[in-house]
């Protein structure tokens, strides 16, 4: 079968990575990587054994599909010219600057029958793929990200740049309607929020608490879901997840448990156990460009398709939204 032949557009720390994968997988072929930075570019093909490219356009006549990592404020036009040229589109996180310009993309992707994902990451991390097995229905949600500054990321409020991680893996998870938002967050070294908290009420009952900074002297990303037969603990950056979970005496499990207690209350005794799902490894930045490769060549929908992107999108806008109103707010 033949290879996808892919090319990266932007290859700076994030898209330097992700030429490195595509030239790693067996299914794609790295056919080249554009970037405004000539030498950047230069240096990035060098290193992975691929070519330079002087400018967008040559590179999608050469291609079959393109990994868009410039700079969010870039990703409309450049998917734009992509599509227009008929190339499946892999985009990272966040989708576009705005909404619009998300529904454009979207909608003129599928009206061109091309295969369009959106890069969170966070789908693909080995904490979360270990807990197929299990039944997720939380009812309460709380997620804290955490980093350092970095100038690299802050063209971007932390919403958007490290907030949007958990804002699509919330709704993946609860798979229901947001009917309220209430947040709150500031700028400290950035013209943007460096640290905001987000509360999102959704139509079946569940609410999920978020907050993200990026002026944290520690680094953090967990997330706890709580339902009404267990408690889950995920750790992304250790790639961990425990399970807390209530069951029945008779009941075995295929997860090695440890047995935590007894509750003899109620109509049925219960057990409380605990459990550490096994994580597969693997590289979750190459495990999610396998899953584009692997949806453009057979024709399936992507893990993460562009509404999923938009979707995550739209949550976040809100949030900074309802953040800048009580801004001016406090202002006047």
């Amino acid at each position: 079968m033949s290879r996808l032949r892919v090319g990266v557009i932007g290859v700076g720390h994030l898209g330097n990575l992700h030429a490195k994968m595509y030239a790693q997988i067996e299914t794609s072929e790295l056919v080249g990587v554009y970037d405004v930075n000539t030498e950047r570019a230069q240096s990035v093909a060098a290193e992975h054994g691929t070519r330079a490219y002087a400018s967008v356009e040559a590179l999608l006549h050469d291609v079959d599909a393109v990994n868009i990592a410039t700079v969010t404020s870039t990703h409309h036009d450049v998917a734009m010219q992509a599509i227009d040229q008929g190339k499946h589109l892999f985009i990272e996180k966040p989708i576009t600057a705005t909404i619009e310009q998300g529904r454009t993309i979207v909608q003129r992707a599928e009206a061109k029958g091309l295969r369009l994902q959106v890069g969170h990451i966070e789908r693909f991390n080995p904490a979360i793929l270990a807990l197929e097995p299990y039944r997720i229905k939380p009812l309460f949600i709380e997620s804290h990200r955490l980093a350092q500054f970095n100038p690299r990321g802050s063209d971007v409020a932390v919403v958007l740049d490290l907030m949007i991680h958990d804002i699509d893996l919330i709704l993946s998870l609860v798979r229901s309607k947001v009917v309220r938002i209430d947040a709150n967050g500031i700028a400290v070294v950035s013209d943007s929020p460096d640290i905001a908290n987000a509360r999102l009420q959704f139509e079946n009952g569940c609410v999920a608490n978020v907050t993200a900074s990026r002026i944290s002297q520690n680094k953090m990303r967990k997330m706890r879901l709580f339902q009404t037969d267990a408690y889950i603990s995920i750790d992304f950056a250790q790639g961990l997840a425990e399970v807390f979970r209530l069951v029945d005496e008779q009941e075995q499990s295929a997860t090695p448990t440890m047995l935590l207690g007894k509750i003899d209350q109620g109509k049925r005794k219960r057990l409380i156990v605990y459990e550490q799902p096994e994580v597969r490894e693997g590289n979750a930045l190459k495990r999610e460009l396998e899953a584009f490769v692997h949806s453009v060549k057979t024709g399936t929908e992507p893990a993460v398709t562009g509404h999923d992107g938009l979707q995550a999108l739209e949550v976040a806008q809100e949030i900074l939204a309802m953040i800048q109103s009580q801004r001016i707010t406090a202002i006047e």
